[in-house]
């Protein structure tokens, strides 16, 4: 049993990790970051839960790139495929959800 208080999380470095769960090869990271990550496709799909701050979502639909601004609360589903890169604006503090060893 874990009680995580994710507003108090800090790293290290950008995109720094605190392991929460395995569950049959799916795992869950929360994450923090003060700086965008890469341009990627994960290896299946991801869930990004936004808990702290404030982040633009970049992503490629049909080839085209467009941003969508996300707020705490916010969730962005990214399915097989989906290329996509997070820019957070400040420090933000992120809960993902994906297949262990994604990019």
């Amino acid at each position: 049993m874990k009680f995580i208080q994710s507003k108090s999380f800090t790293a290290d470095r950008a995109w720094g990790a605190m392991d929460i769960a395995n569950m049959n090869g799916i795992t869950t990271r929360l994450h923090w970051t003060d700086q965008p990550y890469k341009w990627h496709i994960n290896d299946g799909e991801e869930v990004f839960v936004l808990l702290d701050g404030v982040v633009d979502m970049h992503f490629k639909e049909h080839g085209e790139a467009k941003v969508q601004t996300m707020t705490v609360g916010d969730i962005f589903y990214a399915s097989i495929g989906t290329e996509h890169v997070a820019h957070p604006v400040g420090e933000a503090r992120i809960l993902v959800i994906e297949t262990e060893g994604s990019v």
